[in-house]
């Protein structure tokens, strides 16, 4: 691995990697934190040089970049070269209401799940509005939002700040959120659903034991299918 001095070089190695988890502890698989140079540094605001504002960087300049809650319920960048793999193993050809069905899907991963069909593209502050969530909802509304993106039903596309009822920006930035289907082009989830789920999981092993080859396999088979 090169050391990483900024930005561009953080998204050279990436793409040469194809996965990574986002932050400085790799669970005992990968993370590129452990190639940041003396220059990066966590919560600076400094755009080249800061990992925090990286995340939204790559989603709002990139299309070929993935980035959300992927990985141990932590976040985690994944290329478009591997998404197809993760896509294949963790959902394939599988919808949400089958799974949902069968038990596999909590039920507020299922109500949120249909505001975003509705709706296509929302902040979380109207995605928690629309939907009625309430304070008391806050732990299962956040593990719903974790599951629908590990299983990729939903992605993050990007931020945005609420709006006053007079159109003016106001507060934190709020992640938004789309249908998996809408963040890359059709042609991604198309090879997706031509890879059988044991080839796609046998690719992202072998690539794991590539970057780590000490990985305990109770990890990697955990991180590769996201429970």
């Amino acid at each position: 691995m090169e050391t990483i001095h900024n930005y561009d070089d953080f998204v050279k190695e990436l793409l040469h990697t194809g996965f990574s988890l986002g932050g400085e502890n790799g669970e005992g698989i990968f993370t590129l934190c452990d190639s940041f140079g003396e220059e990066v540094a966590w919560h600076t605001e400094q755009p080249d040089t800061d990992p925090w504002e990286w995340r939204m960087r790559v989603l709002k300049e990139r299309r070929d970049i993935a980035y959300g809650k992927y990985f141990f319920k932590k976040s985690g960048y994944i290329t478009k070269e591997w998404f197809p793999y993760f896509f294949a193993a963790r959902r394939g050809r599988r919808e949400l209401h089958q799974e949902y069905e069968e038990g596999n899907i909590s039920h507020y991963a299922r109500r949120i799940y249909e505001l975003m069909e509705e709706h296509k593209e929302l902040p979380l502050h109207l995605l928690k509005q629309y939907g009625g969530f309430s304070r008391e909802d806050k732990s299962r509304f956040d593990s719903a939002v974790i599951e629908l993106q590990a299983l990729f039903y939903i992605s993050m596309c990007g931020g945005t700040r609420k709006k006053s009822e007079k159109g003016e920006e106001y507060g934190w930035n709020s992640t938004v959120f789309c249908m998996t289907e809408d963040f890359f082009e059709e042609d991604v989830l198309e090879k997706a659903k031509q890879i059988p789920k044991q080839e796609a999981y046998d690719a992202i092993k072998d690539q794991v034991y590539r970057l780590n080859p000490q990985a305990k396999p109770a990890k990697v088979k955990k991180f590769i299918l996201g429970k």
